[in-house]
């Protein structure tokens, strides 16, 4: 997919911000902890997750900079997932984005450490936030306590438990419980994290309940979407530009894919894309970019 000349602009941007911001806050020594956390970190990557911090911010009245350490947390946490998700004992993955996983080129003990390394961090970086006198200390300890829920066993850790636990396993129960099982999983593997990062930009810019609850409800449509998205990718795009080798398929885990098939999952992730910019409304053109950003997110092609 082409993407939207407005769209496109605005992700490079602010992509290009959020890179800079990191090798701000990475270590910059030679160490081998700080060499496996920056090499995860800018292994590749779309910055959605911290790109979503600061339209969340900016849709709000706010600003960039007062947000960009969370925007980085939220990058923290995302990576700190996907080291450990290709672990050995979780999807065994060799490549991520065409590159040897984190323990593949450190090792299992160091990849393991990196993820908790970059997961800890993440809320010294959320901390500095409070810095600035233009940004609350009430709003900064509420949006600690969102990303700690969307990150932690209810949010997206509590996801991928259920997802570890439903491979090859999810045959055995009835198309209906699969399908509310499958439905708890993707909420929280990884809705949770793509509402939270929405959120954290807007509470941190002083969002009222109203404008709060729309980002929220918009964030867990789109965040559904992107994961039945990457379903459907898993068995239809080439894996060269997936940058990976293995398959959800190969290991037979429970996905929407697997459950419905990839013409109904795209029905599924076309609805939920018009779902969630009906949530925009009350922003008028100040919504402009996530709805085109929630077209995009159906509409990629890795």
């Amino acid at each position: 997919m082409t993407l939207h000349p407005l769209l496109k602009a605005y992700m490079t941007r602010k992509s290009r911000s959020v890179n800079l911001a990191l090798r701000r806050y990475l270590p910059k020594d030679d160490a081998l902890i700080g060499r496996a956390m920056r090499y995860s970190m800018f292994a590749g990557g779309k910055r959605l997750r911290p790109v979503l911090v600061i339209a969340g911010a900016e849709i709000c009245g706010g600003r960039q900079d007062r947000v960009m350490p969370a925007a980085c947390a939220l990058e923290y946490i995302h990576t700190y997932s996907l080291i450990h998700d290709d672990l050995p004992a979780m999807d065994n993955d060799d490549l991520r984005r065409g590159m040897p996983t984190s323990h593949k080129k450190f090792g299992v003990a160091c990849a393991i450490l990196a993820g908790d390394a970059l997961l800890t961090e993440a809320f010294r970086l959320l901390a500095l936030c409070g810095n600035s006198k233009l940004v609350a200390a009430r709003d900064v300890v509420r949006a600690t306590g969102i990303l700690a829920e969307a990150a932690g066993y209810q949010g997206m850790v509590g996801g991928q438990v259920s997802d570890t636990v439903e491979t090859g396993n999810w045959h055995q129960i009835s198309a209906a419980a699969a399908a509310k099982r499958l439905q708890t999983i993707h909420l929280n593997k990884t809705a949770a994290l793509i509402r939270a990062s929405l959120l954290v930009g807007a509470v941190l810019s002083g969002a009222d309940r109203s404008r709060a609850e729309a980002l929220d409800a918009y964030g867990k449509n789109i965040g559904i979407a992107f994961q039945v998205a990457d379903d459907i990718l898993d068995v239809t795009a080439d894996k060269m530009l997936l940058g990976k080798h293995g398959s959800d398929r190969d290991n037979d885990k429970l996905t929407y894919v697997s459950l419905y098939g990839v013409e109904r999952s795209r029905e599924i992730a076309a609805r939920l894309v018009r779902d969630a910019k009906t949530h925009l409304r009350p922003f008028v053109a100040k919504g402009a970019i996530l709805s085109l950003l929630a077209d995009y997110i159906i509409e990629r092609n890795y």
